[in-house]
């Protein structure tokens, strides 16, 4: 197997602040990795280094010779009065550098070298680049290609960037948040597509159901260090506790040796410290692994809601509209107490602005919105991370308040509080500006829990907060005694906390589901194929039920039939073992290659023997 990328020692600070030392790690043709870490700990700097947009302190990392990347930032930057095709041509690729040269060949007269470029334009299909951008553009729902880069919306922007990123379809493509502002349907594509293509991945996210169906390998960045595990997230999960769990174990053995060895030092005389010092040594050695402590902290949300009454919130009869745009129209819901909602929908449909009415933020054309009297809203919007970047991190908090009641009686200071939350007293006294994208949203969550919320109102609250976070805040919102609301596009993340959804189809057409995500997609799905079926005409589903009627199946129908039950049956069981081998960690990098690219084959051969199947069972019948 072809290596793509070799990082050898490679080590980055910013002055005091270590992201990671000495790392080292390959990615090899058919390698799709996941990269997971705490917010701060360099994700996206890594991934900045290896594309060369950023420098490291020493190390090195060495690219195969010619080999095609592609990178998605995470704040794409584009010149404002491009257009949106425009933009799509504007960050050069092989591809776009060779119909440049195309074009300038046909504006020069003679046009000198055509033959050669008419031969590099179809080797490249250079021919048909402009339409295939133009299909992914849509598929991301961007379908105005003439509207300018300055009118867009940052969602908007990254799917452009991730357009301009698949388009190429690069040896190696590099991605970090890919499925921030992605829809749900958007998000569902993006996997399908990248699970079906041969490009080898790097990526950065925190959707774990994405992690789980795309990658075959998870590199985790922990302590400095870097961990590889050869599975999807699933096998990572598992692997990384018995790591814990056997570094716990190293750890309390050397404690208890080093209790022992610290006395003997203590007691030592100086006169045998010449004789002894090859266990001086040891004993240093063993003070250093007696001292680690695994980087296994949790976020601890352990705030408590305060009361709430029987009365939520009451919505009557809400009508609201931009110009054409329907958002609700006679709308009426009443909310129970500790419900929790989830809201999913396409871009565009509403969510936000039902969010801002309910809150008061925005007026809605008619109606009324009746909010109990013990309500106390904690609402983080997508557009309320608003610090001031020259304030130090406690102060922030302690703006808000100096002691947070943890009801029962209990108290804790403001710093105890954000210890809570992963910020070190050494990072508490640092200021705003130096926080990571991914650390200025766990400060903002902790804003809005301090205040003693019953009921949360969370606008997307998963963008940029990393995995370990996303764990601990299921599980508050759990057992939060109070009401939720969540807009979310984390498939993962809908179906551990929510009780049913609220599903906005546009146009003012809103259905209340009950269940969460999974189940909504489950019954979507078996929806879709229904009205598929309803769509075909009456009188040739007449003619075919009577013609079966009629007939039997022919003896060589009957032998494919029965040929065919076999033969599904072999490639389900082929299936489920490549699906148990690629989590089990035992197979070599070219066998999890050879097994990642067999599988999409074998999900079509089902498929299309399944509808055979179909076809002849229905003669049968």
């Amino acid at each position: 197997m072809a290596s793509y990328l070799q990082i050898d020692n490679l080590t980055k600070s910013f002055g005091d602040l270590v992201l990671f030392q000495n790392i080292s790690f390959g990615i090899a043709e058919g390698e799709r990795i996941g990269l997971i870490a705490k917010n701060g700990s360099g994700k996206t700097t890594l991934l900045n280094i290896i594309a060369g947009e950023e420098g490291y302190d020493n190390g090195a990392v060495v690219f195969r010779r010619d080999l095609r990347v592609g990178y998605l930032k995470q704040d794409p930057c584009y010149p404002e009065e491009l257009t949106v095709l425009e933009a799509c041509f504007y960050h050069g690729n092989t591809t776009v550098e060779l119909i440049k040269e195309y074009e300038r060949c046909m504006e020069t007269e003679g046009h000198p070298g055509l033959s050669d470029l008419l031969v590099r334009m179809d080797q490249e299909k250079a021919w048909d680049y402009e339409q295939k951008i133009k299909q992914i553009l849509s598929q991301l729902k961007i379908r105005n290609f003439d509207q300018k880069i300055k009118q867009l919306s940052g969602g908007q922007l990254k799917r452009i960037a991730l357009a301009n990123a698949l388009i190429t379809e690069p040896d190696l493509l590099i991605l970090d948040e890919p499925t921030n502002h992605l829809d749900l349907d958007m998000t569902e594509w993006l996997e399908d597509y990248l699970r079906r293509t041969n490009l080898s991945l790097l990526m950065v996210t925190h959707d774990r159901y994405f992690l789980d169906r795309v990658c075959n390998e998870i590199i985790e960045i922990d302590n400095k260090q870097v961990y590889q595990y050869k599975g999807n997230y699933s096998y990572y999960l598992e692997k990384r506790q018995e790591r814990i769990d056997a570094k716990n174990v190293e750890v309390e053995r050397a404690n208890n040796l080093y209790k022992t060895e610290l006395d003997w030092m203590r007691r030592m005389p100086q006169a045998r410290a010449t004789k002894a010092k090859y266990r001086k040594d040891a004993f240093y050695e063993l003070e250093k692994v007696a001292k680690q402590r695994f980087n296994n902290d949790n976020v601890k949300l352990e705030v408590k809601a305060s009361y709430i009454g029987n009365k939520i919130f009451e919505a009557s009869h809400l009508y609201k509209s931009y110009n054409d745009l329907k958002i609700l129209e006679d709308f009426s819901y009443i909310f129970s107490r500790y419900e929790k909602m989830g809201i999913v929908g396409n871009n565009g449909t509403g969510k936000s602005t039902f969010i801002k009415i309910l809150m008061g933020q925005v007026q809605p054309d008619s109606g009324t919105v009746d909010i109990g009297e013990t309500v106390r809203f904690g609402y983080y919007s997508q557009d309320g991370l608003q610090f001031n970047d020259q304030m130090k991190v406690i102060d922030v908090v302690q703006d808000i308040a100096e002691v947070i009641e943890l009801g029962n009686g209990k108290k804790m200071t403001a710093s105890q509080f954000l210890q809570h939350f992963l910020f070190t007293p050494e990072t508490q006294h640092s200021y705003v500006y130096k926080l990571s994208g991914g650390e200025k949203r766990r400060l903002y969550l902790c804003t809005i829990l301090m205040r003693n919320p019953n009921f949360l109102v969370l606008d997307e609250p998963t963008n940029d907060l990393d995995i370990i976070t996303l764990n601990v805040l299921e599980e508050y919102l759990q057992n939060f005694k109070g009401c939720v609301i969540v807009v979310s596009h984390d498939r993962y993340f809908m179906d551990k906390v929510v009780d049913h959804l609220l599903v906005f189809n546009g146009q003012a057409d809103i259905r209340d589901f009950p269940g969460n995500y999974s189940d909504y997609r489950d019954w979507k799905d078996i929806k879709q194929q229904k009205d598929k079926e309803a769509e075909k005409p009456q009188e040739e589903k007449t003619n075919r039920v009577r013609l079966n009627d009629k007939r039997k199946m022919s003896f060589k129908e009957k032998r494919e039939y029965e040929q065919l039950e076999k033969e599904i049956q072999d490639l389900e069981t082929e299936k489920v073992e490549i699906e148990s081998l690629l989590c089990s960690g035992t197979l070599s990098v070219d066998e999890l290659t050879e097994k990642s690219k067999r599988l999409p084959i074998l999900n079509d051969m089902i498929d299309e023997k399944s509808m055979r199947w179909l076809e002849l069972s229905e003669i049968e019948s």
